[in-house]
């Protein structure tokens, strides 16, 4: 048993099944699925950097925050929703028709579409920051009153999923509740304003983690921004690691420790302080948002995050199909990644000790857009061929490197075999993989392929030779069998 204390809850490991699985599906579905629009957006890192914060708000790619955007004066989302619905039709105008929509989906087809793409977890937009839940919930809503789905999606989903044999975790926005205090998010002054604070907030969130804890046992619980402060946090995690065998937490959970006579003024400025530093512009054009963390976690939860070299501490790296999550009918072709850039930024990262949470939108029934559908099924097309080489594998003492002729490889182990992934075929049949021991080697396979690979190895290089015809693939995998280390 463990004891609400972060001492206590930070001495338990990583369970193996999180760290086998690889891939898991983010589900965001609620009442900004009917909208289902966001402005189109070429590059937000070239957003951020030309128009910072308040350009990124205003013409915000993410669909889920359409209740946000709507009330920016001038914005993209505002003007289409008052051409759209009309300039006084509220948000909560979308919940009749999501209720009727969402009574009938067929949750295991969505389920199956899931498990498909070889994914070991789906992970389901419980409430996002609108403050509408997913299921019905025994704790109102402080504004709202009873604000909930009249179906128990959640609980269905659940079902679903278990049934295609793979977990089911739960997102909860923990640090954002718009309604609650008619947050309004224009500029990166208003960010810390979002966060509620005080007792009431952090209470009606405790209990809600807590229903859905004993309600539905998932296997991750993933919050969003941050936790309101003044709690005891230490004691959610230990009532849910005894509740849940094995379950697992992100890191989004940072908490402001400061006094209660202070707690607006300084919660509203360290939370603000918080999420402003969560964006930040990298090099090269690369996008990635991170959030600090809690005392304890499981792994660590960047958005569209890239590394070098291996991390040590467990990751997951979360993105959508397309620059939104949630489904968004305004996104171009353009906008959604291909199979072959999904499956390599998927190697990539497995390579380097991290899972990839993909992100997908139903519409209001549960249909997932075709747009969005043929990266994941490039994805399980080539992980019926190739799942060994990921699933279950750890990274190896190398993670990337090259060949002869300058192609990329990336690296994994499982046992004593090693597998390299080729992510482009190099120009000739016969080459080496440079800068990595594989003198041990002492079988080679293209898996897909049952014919062993002509190999030979000089000084601890590799070389191998390739059959004449190989099948179109995103990514080559090689079984190198026997290597120590």
């Amino acid at each position: 048993m463990f004891e609400p204390t972060w001492e206590s809850v930070s001495g338990r490991a990583l369970p193996d099944w999180y760290d086998d699985a690889k891939l898991g599906i983010f589900v965001h579905w609620g009442l900004y699925s009917v909208p289902a629009w966001a402005p189109q957006v070429d590059d937000i890192q070239q957003l951020l950097r030309e128009h910072g914060p308040r350009g990124m708000l205003r013409n915000n790619p993410y669909a889920e925050w359409y209740l946000n955007s709507m009330g920016i004066d001038g914005s993209p989302t505002q003007r289409h929703h008052r051409d759209t619905y009309g300039a006084d039709y509220p948000y909560d105008g979308f919940i009749e028709e999501f209720d009727r929509e969402s009574s009938s989906a067929d949750l295991d087809v969505l389920a199956a579409l899931c498990a498909q793409t070889g994914a070991g977890y789906v992970v389901l937009t419980t409430k996002h920051h609108d403050g509408f839940t997913l299921w019905p919930s025994e704790s109102e809503h402080p504004r709202k009153g009873a604000y909930h789905a009249k179906r128990d999606l959640v609980g269905d989903l659940a079902d679903a999923v278990r049934a295609q044999g793979m977990r089911m975790g739960l997102y909860y926005s923990g640090g954002y509740d718009w309604p609650h205090n008619d947050a309004l998010m224009d500029s990166p002054a208003d960010l810390a304003l979002a966060v509620p604070p005080g007792d009431d907030y952090r209470e009606y969130a405790t209990a809600h983690v807590r229903e859905l804890i004993d309600r539905y046992g998932p296997s991750v619980l993933w919050n969003d921004i941050c936790w309101p402060p003044g709690g005891n946090l230490a004691e959610l995690f230990a009532y849910y690691y005894n509740t849940v065998d094995e379950g697992v937490v992100n890191d989004r959970w940072a908490e402001q420790d400061v006094k209660r006579d202070r707690m607006s003024e300084s919660v509203l400025r360290g939370i603000g302080e918080l999420v402003q530093r969560a964006w930040r512009l990298l090099p090269d054009d690369k996008k990635e948002l991170a959030f600090p963390a809690s005392p304890h976690y499981d792994f660590r939860s960047p958005e569209y995050a890239t590394f070098d070299t291996v991390v040590t501490e467990k990751w997951e790296s979360t993105r959508g199909v397309g620059h939104s999550f949630a489904a968004n009918r305004n996104e171009r072709p353009d906008d959604i990644v291909t199979a072959t850039e999904l499956i390599r930024s998927f190697v990539d990262i497995v390579s380097k000790n991290g899972n990839l949470l993909i992100g997908i939108g139903p519409d209001p029934d549960g249909t997932i857009p075709e747009v969005q559908q043929a990266p994941l099924r490039g994805l399980g097309e080539w992980m019926a061929v190739n799942r060994d080489a990921v699933i279950g594998s750890r990274p190896w003492t190398t993670a990337a490197g090259t060949t002869s002729e300058g192609t990329q490889v990336r690296y994994t182990r499982k046992g004593s075999d090693v597998f390299a992934f080729l992510l482009e075929l190099p120009g000739t049949r016969r080459f080496t993989l440079s800068g990595v021991d594989t003198r041990d080697v002492d079988g080679v396979e293209l898996l897909g392929d049952p014919a062993a690979l002509d190999f030979s190895t000089i000084d601890g290089r590799l070389s191998v030779e390739l059959p004449p015809q190989v099948p179109v693939s995103a990514t080559y995998v090689l079984r190198l069998a026997g290597v120590a280390g």
